[in-house]
C-alpha cells in the first residue's frame, strides 16, 4: 500500500506545475489518474475511458492558475471529470451495447461476470459508483480513496460499506449471516 497523499504535497506539486514544472505535472497525473479514470468508468465506455482522463488532464493543466485551494487537486479535477460527460451516459449504455473491447487475459465467463458487475456498479448512486471503482478497479486502500477525493476516512469507509451492500443486491448475492459484521 502506498503512503496516503497529504495535503502540503499536493499545494507544492500544484505550485511547481503552475511555474511549469514536468516533474510536478507529471506527479499530479500519477497521483490522481486513478481518480479520474474510475469517475469515467463509472459512466462511459472502457474504450472511451483512457481518452476521457487524457482529456480531464489537459483540461485541468490548462486551468490551473484558477484552483483556488491547492491541496484540493483531488476533489477539484474530479468534479472537472464528472462534467466532462453527461450525467445521463451511465443509465443509458446497457451492457449488451457496450463498444467496449474485452478484458485481456479472462475467459468469456469471467468476462461476463466482470461486465455485469461493472453495470450494477454504474447503476449505483455517484458516491458508491466512484469509491467502488476506486476500491476494487483502482485497487486503493480507503485512506488513499480519502486523500484523493477529499473524503474523511469514515466518509470512504460509509460508502464502500453501503455501496457493497448495495452492489450485492443488485447482483443478487446473499451474505450469509456469519459474513455480517453487524455481529448477527
Amino acid at each position: 500500500m502506498k503512503p496516503a497523499l497529504a495535503p502540503q504535497d499536493i499545494a507544492r506539486q500544484v505550485q511547481d506545475a503552475r511555474r511549469g514544472s514536468q516533474a510536478a505535472y507529471a506527479w499530479l497525473y500519477r497521483s490522481f489518474a486513478p481518480l479520474v479514470h474510475a469517475i469515467h468508468l463509472g459512466a462511459a465506455a472502457r474504450a472511451r475511458v483512457d481518452d476521457l482522463t487524457q482529456e480531464t488532464f489537459v483540461l485541468a493543466f490548462a486551468r490551473l492558475d484558477q484552483l483556488r485551494e491547492p491541496e484540493r487537486f483531488g476533489p477539484w479535477i474530479a468534479m472537472i471529470a464528472r462534467r466532462m460527460r453527461p450525467a445521463a451516459t451511465v443509465e443509458t449504455v446497457a451492457i449488451g451495447d457496450c463498444a467496449d473491447p474485452p478484458w485481456g487475459g479472462v475467459g468469456p465467463e469471467s468476462m461476463a461476470q466482470a461486465g455485469e458487475a461493472l453495470q450494477a456498479i454504474r447503476a449505483l448512486p455517484l458516491a458508491y459508483r466512484e469509491t467502488l471503482i476506486l476500491r476494487l478497479v483502482e485497487g486503493l486502500s480507503g485512506a488513499e480513496i480519502a486523500a484523493l477525493t477529499g473524503l474523511t476516512p469514515q466518509s470512504v469507509r460509509v460508502n464502500l460499506h453501503r455501496g457493497m451492500g448495495r452492489l450485492r443486491e443488485a447482483l443478487g448475492i446473499v451474505q450469509r449471516p456469519e459474513e455480517n459484521n453487524d455481529g448477527g
